[in-house]
């Protein structure tokens, strides 16, 4: 296990904590430590830089701790709860205290792990009801969720051509190695072309309105059945990747689904937004959506390959799903007939 940073390493030490704790389990992500003492989660924001996003400084990961709160409490009211700053003083460090802050973090409700919809696919727990509420909530959200028109100039056909050729330029150092050659190029060439082929239509889906302040991150890992649905963790980071068609978002969960190999529940996520919301028009989006979102699921998971922090068994587990992610972001482009 590679060496953690001082900060971490302290706050796996349960007396770090306001609240008795026996044992800290510590998670991460290519952005962030999260400490689960049982009953709350710290997430802690790792000072890096990858150009889409910046939180080289105590500043800016302070502002984005309040970002994250207050935009995933549109979704999650009561699994957020607020932002905390982490302390030193002498050779202690701890959550709150009278020291010098040196770090901030989101506190949350730590969610059941055995109720997410990431658990729940591989055992077969998830039935088309579950996914019919899920696209209830995500219409309803979408329904009150800010209009992104126009004059914002974000979500439209700039953005989405900025998105795209981001991703295939982040993605280059991976060929040859979670991504083969000839897909890479496949999928940009079916991107490009559908892009260029449905360029009035990702125009008027903004004057429709269709273009929101979304989740941004609507996969199954976000997903919670507990006593209410709870999808959690969206973008806060960058305003590019939330402002987007609500197809997009749809298509992000409808790739997940196919991605665990439940076509059918994929499906009847889809049909039952567009009964909600009455938007039948996306369908046309669906799959180059999804061949986007499952693009972007490989890269990510590509991202963490250059993680210091990340264990070389668990690397190898990240390398296994990025390249599962950027096989099925190639079978869409099989789908349109456009390779």
């Amino acid at each position: 296990m590679p060496e953690l940073p001082a900060l971490v390493q302290a706050l796996l030490n349960p007396r770090a904590y306001p609240e008795p704790s026996h044992h800290i389990e510590l998670e991460q992500t290519q952005l962030s430590f999260a400490f689960l003492t049982g009953d709350y989660v710290y997430k802690v924001k790792k000072a890096v830089d990858f150009g889409f996003l910046d939180f080289t400084t105590l500043e800016k990961r302070r502002f984005f701790c309040e970002q994250e709160v207050v935009l995933n409490r549109r979704l999650c009211p009561d699994i957020y709860l607020g932002v905390v700053a982490i302390t030193r003083q002498g050779r202690d460090i701890a959550i709150g205290g009278d020291g010098e802050v040196i770090e901030y973090a989101v506190k949350m409700r730590q969610l059941p792990r055995e109720r997410m919809m990431d658990r729940l696919l591989p055992r077969g727990q998830v039935t088309p009801g579950m996914v019919e509420r899920v696209a209830g909530k995500v219409a309803d959200f979408h329904s009150r969720a800010e209009v992104i028109g126009e004059e914002r100039g974000c979500g439209g056909l700039e953005t989405v051509l900025v998105n795209t050729e981001e991703n295939f330029v982040q993605t280059e150092k991976y060929i040859g190695v979670s991504i083969p050659e000839n897909a890479y190029h496949a999928i940009k060439s079916y991107s490009d072309c559908f892009v260029e082929e449905n360029a009035s239509l990702f125009t008027e889906r903004v004057r429709r309105g269709r273009v929101r302040d979304c989740h941004g991150d609507l996969h199954a890992a976000h997903v919670c059945f507990c006593n209410d649905i709870c999808i959690y963790d969206c973008i806060e980071f960058n305003d590019r990747f939330r402002y987007g068609d609500v197809a997009s978002e749809v298509a992000f969960l409808a790739m997940d689904l196919d991605h665990y190999g439940r076509v059918n529940l994929s499906r009847q996520f889809v049909n039952a937004y567009m009964a909600a919301s009455q938007d039948a028009e996306l369908e046309t989006l669906l799959n180059f959506y999804k061949c986007y979102r499952a693009y972007v699921r490989g890269k990510v998971e590509g991202f963490k390959l250059d993680d210091p922090h990340i264990a070389k068994a668990e690397k190898e587990k990240i390398l296994a799903i990025a390249r599962d992610y950027f096989e099925l972001a190639d079978s869409y482009t099989m789908q349109s007939g456009s390779k």
